[in-house]
């Protein structure tokens, strides 16, 4: 990549920190090894030592949104600072080709003491612009930010939300090349954070943008490159898409142990002249079917996840006379069918799906729970269980689109995740009306008329 090409460069980045148990340790390595390095005997030091960041490499090349994701203490933070220059690295190196706008921790760069007003102009100046520059875009920096007469007031008086919004505001009128946002938008209401989405949007278009976030669905739908860091380091890097669906695998084994799913099947040529019901959660005999079936098998590592107390061994869409379906306009009724063995039993199993767009971002989905949690039913080890939903299908954009699913057990807050299958079932959308948004609505009636005589 030319030096003309990149926006930021980092190599081999490292930062550690000293971690003392007690003051008394910080005055000890203050003193002690110096006294000992003169006298030549060996240097004992008396802290221990923390990576926060190790061996981190990576470019972003001009136009890019790079999405970091990880979670608490992985070291998102520390990169973000050390790539401003608040923060010095331990070793390695940082280049940046362009001027950066940052937004960090809730409030850094403000000085609680001074006025909004004050605050504005001295964060302004020190992201490069000059005082009349500043005065020329004031208005538009206090009508962004929305804070009514609170401009004029000191900070430490502000909500977490209207130091957002003024920090935000700051960053969006400074001609930045590159901006670094960290979770702080997380603390802004819905009405900020669609304004703050515009203006992103609109800034990606040329500039170039660090976005950290938990919220995978953020990272999904505005990058176009992803990494995930760890410990420090980072554990996987590449489409938003994949990197997120690697990271979600990990949250679950974190909370409930590594996967053990052993093979996915798919199970084809199904009987399907069962009766469609709107949605239905039913317990079979799975040996009755295993000799009629034609079975598939799946690379486990890449497709799915889970403890493995259940199997999910079947999933098909249907339309409504039972004929099964690779293709939808919108509007018209489906069933989306998912079989799967019980290898343990199950007390509270929950079947749920979702629909995917291209980019990974969920467009919609159910689960059996609330239609069930009122009258349980438990599977024993060794029988099937057959969820099915009916639902009139949107109108989706022409493309290619996916279906996650997966059974577990227990409620929608407690649950233990049996199997999670990305991308079991594709399928195309040949519909070309969607007029706005990610799904079209089948309208039953579209009214225009002309009112006369108003005024």
């Amino acid at each position: 990549m030319s030096s003309e090409d990149f926006a930021i460069r980092v190599s081999n980045l490292s930062k550690r920190y000293e971690i003392y148990d007690t003051p008394r340790d910080r005055l000890k390595q203050f003193v002690i090894p110096r006294l000992q390095y003169l006298a030549g005997r060996p240097v004992r030091h008396y802290f221990r030592e923390f990576w926060a960041l190790k061996d981190v490499s990576f470019e972003v090349k001009k136009g890019e949104t790079i999405g970091i994701i990880g979670r608490n203490g992985s070291g998102k933070s520390t990169l973000l600072q050390m790539i401003c220059g608040t923060l010095h690295p331990t070793s390695g190196n940082i280049y940046t080709n362009g001027r950066i706008a940052a937004l960090l921790e809730l409030g850094s760069g403000f000085n609680p003491e001074f006025t909004g007003r004050e605050n504005v102009y001295m964060n302004a100046a020190v992201l490069g612009l000059s005082n009349e520059k500043i005065d020329a875009r004031f208005e538009d920096i206090v009508a962004f930010a929305d804070i009514g007469d609170f401009i004029e007031q000191p900070v430490k008086t502000y909500s977490s939300g209207m130091m957002v919004r003024l920090a935000f505001a700051v960053i969006a009128h400074v001609d930045a090349d590159i901006l670094v946002i960290d979770e702080a938008l997380a603390v802004g209401d819905a009405f900020f954070t669609q304004k703050c989405m515009r203006f992103l949007r609109t800034f990606m278009k040329t500039g170039t943008v660090l976005f950290v976030s938990h919220d995978t669905s953020s990272v999904k739908n505005l990058c176009n490159h992803a990494i995930w860091l760890e410990k420090g380091e980072i554990l996987q890097e590449g489409s938003p898409k994949d990197v997120c669906e690697l990271y979600l695998q990990a949250f679950y084994e974190a909370q409930q142990g590594k996967s053990n799913t052993t093979k996915l099947k798919a199970i084809k040529n199904q009987d399907t002249t069962r009766p469609l019901k709107d949605q239905r959660l039913e317990f079979i005999n799975i040996s009755n079917l295993r000799n009629d079936l034609q079975i598939f098998e799946f690379d486990p590592e890449s497709a799915s996840f889970g403890k493995g107390g259940a199997q999910i061994i079947s999933v098909d869409f249907f339309d409504k006379d039972g004929s099964p379906l690779a293709w939808v306009v919108g509007g018209e009724q489906v069933t989306l069918r998912v079989l799967a063995i019980a290898n343990e039993m199950l007390d509270a199993p929950i079947i749920g799906f979702t629909i995917k767009d291209r980019l990974g971002q969920a467009l919609f989905g159910d689960n059996t729970y609330l239609s069930f949690n009122e009258a349980l039913l438990s599977c024993e080890a060794g029988n099937g269980i057959v969820a099915e939903f009916t639902f009139i299908m949107p109108i989706l954009p022409a493309g290619d689109y996916s279906v996650n699913v997966a059974i577990a057990n227990g409620t929608q807050e407690q649950h233990v995740q049996h199997h999670w299958i990305y991308d079991a079932v594709l399928f195309k959308s040949v519909s070309s009306s969607v007029a706005t948004g990610l799904i079209g609505i089948p309208m039953q009636h579209i009214k225009l008329d002309i009112i006369r005589n108003l005024t």
